[in-house]
């Protein structure tokens, strides 16, 4: 008498099912791992990003009317501030005649200080980033503009908002103040 060998149509059929729910249940779960994995190399380029580019701004003057760092001369004392309707660049300024903090206000494009295109084995850095930079008077700290529909507002006090938009469509935000001092 022989011994029947091998596995019955039924057997493969339901071992093929088993294994092909296995199989997108493991390609589910590395799907996502890999997803997450990317997330912290997009928000510590999205951190040197906008930390540069704060570092930038508060290194210049309060107000295009203040004399500067140690001057010894505030807007706001002797000559007026810029209101806050005139907030952002002057007439003709780009990045690179920048002088004062509020001309970066509506700021956007994603360029070194020199402003070339930020590279790494000439592919963009930053391709798929997205950068926004609100600059407003915010005198009593609370994060809100203070001059909220008063286009003629001054203060001592002026919020930089830094926000960069990852691809992977998270926004990273990033707060400094800026003070007439």
């Amino acid at each position: 008498m022989r011994a029947e060998q091998g596995f019955t149509l039924l057997e493969i059929v339901i071992g093929l099912v088993v294994t092909s729910i296995v199989m997108l249940i493991v390609t589910d779960l590395l799907g996502a791992q890999a997803q997450q994995s990317v997330a912290p190399v997009t928000q510590a380029r999205a951190n040197v990003l906008a930390q540069g580019l704060q570092r930038e701004i508060l290194s210049k003057a309060f107000d295009e009317n203040s004399g500067g760092h140690n001057a010894g001369e505030r807007c706001s004392d002797t000559i007026s501030c810029t209101t806050s309707a005139n907030l952002g660049p002057d007439s003709g300024e780009n990045r690179s005649t920048f002088d004062d903090v509020d001309d970066y206000h509506g700021y956007s494009v994603i360029r070194n200080s020199a402003g070339q295109t930020i590279t790494q084995s000439g592919q963009s850095l930053y391709q798929g980033y997205q950068l926004n930079v609100v600059v407003f008077y915010d005198d009593n700290l609370d994060g809100i503009d203070d001059a909220a529909g008063v286009g003629s507002y001054t203060g001592n006090a002026k919020l930089v908002r830094v926000s960069v938009l990852t691809p992977n469509d998270e926004t990273i935000v990033f707060s400094s103040y800026r003070w007439n001092y």
